[in-house]
């Protein structure tokens, strides 16, 4: 990964971007992208579409949602203390003792997760701790209500604290990996295919509100009408101790992005993707979907009069948390193979199953 990639990458990383409020990042995403684009363009709901040779008839869609999971200011007590609602899938297990930054009109405030310590749990409390909002708060370490309700409004989102630890094996930790590098990968794969004399054209959407039910990549994919539309999102790596029985299809990080199978998936795009995979010597894992995906590739598949969808999965390990993994690597070759799909497409090519 060249070193502008990743500083976008980065940047993307230590940018915040609850669900519902992808604001400050479709600011970065737009920045980077404004030398490579021919069009660029903010919808009403907030996804930002990047495109690529616009008169082309035949339109390829790309989507990495930019929105994360989070939470939300919901009330503040008379000690000054914040509680909360999730923003998406929140594992209330990996908050207890986080750090996270409530972000204000005022700029970001720190805080941390606390929850009834241990010594003061009594027996039945240390078994069966309920794991649900009601039993966390967050302190941002005021005295009083008052001096919270100065710094803090309702409604105000919160995320993890944001930032990128560097692992060994080009491996990477940060929250909101999903699916910033979904994000990435979407507008990577455009920036290598600006040069090239293409059949089609290529809009590389940020969408937005995906944690929420897929929201962003159904208003976009009406807009933007493509005849194909590919998601980029995490999946859920078999390399760690938590995988599982290990009866599922192997999943491992650095060893490419997983290309399914399964009815969200046109086959003629799936076949073209493992060829562009091959002959570019692009490594790749096969993978299997039985039924609709939960990400954007879901809503994608259904617009209008239909689309050949497909998804590419980056290996992810601990989706959801504070500390979610990926592969530098992953990501790199996730870029090149869709860029080279991109290109295989000729005049005559025919997505119909």
């Amino acid at each position: 990964m060249d070193k502008r990639s990743q500083n976008f990458l980065y940047k993307l990383l230590e940018t915040p971007s609850p669900t519902g409020f992808e604001q400050e990042i479709q600011k970065v995403v737009r920045a980077h992208m404004k030398d490579v684009a021919d069009t660029m363009e903010t919808d009403l709901h907030g996804n930002l579409i990047v495109g690529l040779n616009p008169k082309a008839k035949r339109r390829v869609m790309l989507a990495g949602h930019c929105d994360q999971i989070g939470l939300m200011v919901k009330h503040i007590d008379k000690d000054g203390f914040l509680w909360s609602s999730a923003l998406g899938g929140i594992d209330v297990g990996v908050l207890i003792g986080a750090q996270v930054t409530v972000h204000t009109k005022k700029g970001p405030i720190n805080g941390i997760v606390g929850r009834k310590p241990i010594h003061l749990q009594n027996g039945e409390e240390r078994s069966k701790m309920s794991l649900d909002l009601e039993n966390v708060w967050i302190d941002i370490g005021s005295k009083n209500q008052k001096e919270s309700e100065k710094r803090v409004e309702i409604g105000d989102p919160v995320t993890f604290k944001l930032g990128v630890l560097e692992l060994g094996n080009q491996m990477i930790c940060a929250p909101g990996l999903d699916d910033k590098a979904g994000l990435y990968i979407a507008m990577e794969a455009l920036r290598l295919c600006a040069k090239a004399k293409l059949a089609v054209g290529v809009y590389a959407v940020s969408t937005v509100q995906e944690e929420v039910g897929l929201r962003g990549a159904r208003t976009a994919a009406f807009s933007v009408d493509p005849e194909v539309g590919i998601a980029i999102d995490v999946t859920h790596s078999s390399d760690n101790p938590g995988a599982g029985s290990g009866k599922s299809t192997p999943c491992k990080l650095g060893k490419g992005p997983t290309i399914a199978r399964g009815p969200n998936f046109n086959p003629v795009v799936g076949e073209m993707l493992v060829a562009a995979a091959k002959k570019a010597k692009i490594p790749y894992q096969p993978a299997t979907a039985a039924g609709p995906l939960g990400n954007d590739a879901n809503a994608i598949q259904v617009s209008r009069g239909g689309v050949a969808a497909s998804a590419i999965g980056i290996p992810n390990r601990y989706m959801h948390t504070q500390v979610e993994v990926c592969s530098l690597d992953d990501l790199d070759n996730s870029a090149k193979l869709l860029a080279a799909f991109i290109k295989s497409i000729k005049p005559t090519t025919d997505f119909r199953p």
